[in-house]
């Protein structure tokens, strides 16, 4: 079994992908509001929301326990409609040495992709922050559709 994984999870959303992928990244301070039972606090440190090279950290819930985890956008590809994060410090990086999350949208689907690398070969595969992102998809979704 091997230490790097990679888990993707693409859903079909009916407010439009292009939607659900401008709050996470160019509205991320809406989303403890609009999914409050799964994000408790983001915060900009450097930079810009959703530019390259911005620092930020985030308070989230992952199977009711709060965690925190300080990210920089890695990558923005505007031909791919996508945005990468790399986790930085947290507690992601507790079990693995390197997090990232990287975004993209296509018409009505949102895609989210883990790209990890696990510290040990008994650390779990992240199925947890991937139910966490599922989770915050449909809340954005039905934020949406509700507005």
């Amino acid at each position: 079994m091997g230490l790097k994984g990679k888990l993707i999870v693409s859903l079909e959303v009916k407010c439009g992908g292009h939607s659900v992928h401008d709050i996470y990244n160019n509205n991320t301070q809406h989303l403890p509001n609009i999914s409050p039972s799964r994000v408790k606090h983001f915060e900009i440190h450097e930079g810009e929301k959703g530019k390259l090279g911005s620092v930020a950290s985030w308070k989230y819930y992952e199977d009711g326990k709060e965690m925190f985890a300080k990210t920089v956008i890695e990558a923005i590809d505007p031909q791919k409609n996508s945005t990468t994060w790399n986790a930085i410090e947290g507690n992601l990086l507790d079990l693995y040495n390197s997090f990232n999350v990287i975004t993209s949208f296509e018409h009505q689907w949102i895609t989210y992709a883990l790209v990890y690398e696990k510290k040990t070969e008994d650390t779990p595969e992240p199925i947890a922050i991937l139910d966490f992102f599922i989770g915050v998809i449909k809340d954005i979704e039905g934020h949406l559709l509700k507005n």
